[in-house]
């Protein structure tokens, strides 16, 4: 008597696989996305702020500063603030991206989003749209959590002539910073709905819609590239980060700065490679967590202009920048080639590299912006404390890059499809084996 097969398993080969199954993506599979998600941030933001410091602040303010670095790092505005009474008012705004821990989170938020959908051509739209919301919903939950802890009150012991007069009149000066809850929700869901997108136009095996199919093919071996190129700069910065802490003391700082703002230095660092300029301005007693050569450069009085031209002033080693850049870009730009269509002809290869890096580099600038003010009153008539107000900024001249980036990927295109072509021809040959 002849047993039937067990129902989904493929007795030819052994295991079964229905190609047109799909995976659970329901509340538990969003659950799991948010949660890597949360975990990345707070861990990187946590490991941060610690090699920082932070975690010798009074009060158990630790985790209030970790939860503001995580506001930080989805684009919510962090607002400080202080009081002492009828001598002294304080206030702050800071605006900067810590892209380590943005970048985590967002490659486990991505990873999270993607895992249901592989090994699928297509998707429909309003699967894909319930699938988004799921998250969205649970990421908005999570927001609201994180930026109303991300609030606390200090008691602080300033000098100068504020300190002065508060010992002698017995006021106590506070310091607090807070995030702001609606705002952070509605910029942080604007930042996930940007993560999911580029998670779908990046990866080659994420489902699309069927009308969007078309769109396969030019967009996906773009933005793979460029992801690439970025996590390729993040990964050579932190090898040279290591090096720095093992070789020249200090590495608390040294990994402080790795786990807040790598990718802020390193992509900084390719557009600058590329000829960019930036408007730089630190005043005061704080400064940027940058080499000293860039922090020279923007103690300027009025303000400093980063390029490799004034940069050089300070360290001629910076013309390797640009060397650095070229290969990288050159690098780039033949993966692009190669993970094109065969049949592309020449002269679109310039044209996608350009448009690819010119949306590249306007990420950069957009994101990679500082700008930090503190500012304290004593009676209404300016800084008299001491030297506590200040000024940190960092800016593109956005323009100017984005026409750089722009010959750039025109130059590097051309030269990449040209270089791609012998590399492609022996991959189909591989692939296909010798004629018959």
């Amino acid at each position: 008597m002849s047993q039937q097969p067990a129902p989904g398993r493929d007795h030819s080969h052994g295991y079964g696989h229905d190609p047109t199954a799909r995976a659970p993506h329901g509340w538990p599979q969003a659950l799991v996305a948010v949660a890597a998600g949360a975990a990345a941030l707070i861990v990187t933001a946590a490991l941060g702020t610690w090699a920082a410091g932070a975690g010798d602040l009074p009060g158990g303010a630790y985790p209030r500063v970790v939860a503001a670095t995580v506001v930080l790092a989805v684009g919510g505005p962090l607002t400080v603030s202080g009081d002492a009474g009828p001598l002294a008012d304080t206030q702050g705004e800071l605006s900067f991206l810590p892209l380590s821990v943005t970048l985590a989170g967002a490659l486990a938020v991505a990873w999270g989003f993607l895992r249901p959908l592989r090994h699928r051509a297509v998707a429909e739209p309003r699967e894909l749209a319930g699938w988004a919301a799921r998250i969205a919903l649970l990421w908005a939950v999570l927001l609201v959590l994180v930026a109303a802890f991300a609030r606390r009150t200090f008691t602080v012991t300033p000098g100068g002539t504020v300190g002065d007069i508060s010992e002698l009149l017995g006021a106590t000066p506070t310091a607090a910073f807070r995030a702001d809850v609606p705002l952070t929700v509605l910029i942080g869901l604007v930042w996930l709905a940007g993560v999911l997108l580029l998670a779908l136009a990046v990866d080659r095996g994420a489902p699309l819609p069927a009308r969007l199919l078309r769109l396969r093919d030019p967009v996906r071996p773009a933005a793979s590239t460029m992801l690439l190129l970025l996590l390729g700069c993040v990964a050579a910065g932190l090898v040279a980060g290591i090096v720095v802490a093992a070789t020249r003391g200090r590495p608390a700082e040294t990994f402080a700065v790795l786990l807040l703002g790598l990718p802020n230095l390193v992509w900084l660092a390719l557009t600058l490679g590329m000829g960019a300029t930036w408007d730089g301005r630190a005043d005061g007693p704080f400064g940027l967590p940058m080499p000293r050569v860039l922090d020279s450069a923007v103690r300027a009085p009025g303000g400093g202009t980063v390029n490799l031209s004034t940069l050089s002033e300070y360290d001629g080693r910076v013309w390797w920048l640009l060397v650095a850049a070229a290969v990288l870009l050159l690098g780039a730009a033949v993966v692009m080639a190669v993970r094109s269509d065969p049949g592309l002809p020449l002269w679109h290869h310039p044209l996608r590299m350009a448009v690819a890096l010119v949306l590249t580099v306007l990420a950069i600038c957009l994101t990679g912006r500082v700008d930090a003010r503190f500012a304290l009153s004593l009676f209404g008539l300016g800084d008299l404390g001491g030297g506590l107000s200040g000024e940190v900024s960092l800016r593109p001249r956005i323009w100017s890059a984005l026409g750089l980036a722009a010959l750039w990927g025109l130059a590097t295109g051309l030269l990449g499809g040209a270089l791609a072509g012998p590399l492609r021809r022996r991959r189909h040959g591989r692939r296909h084996g010798p004629p018959l």
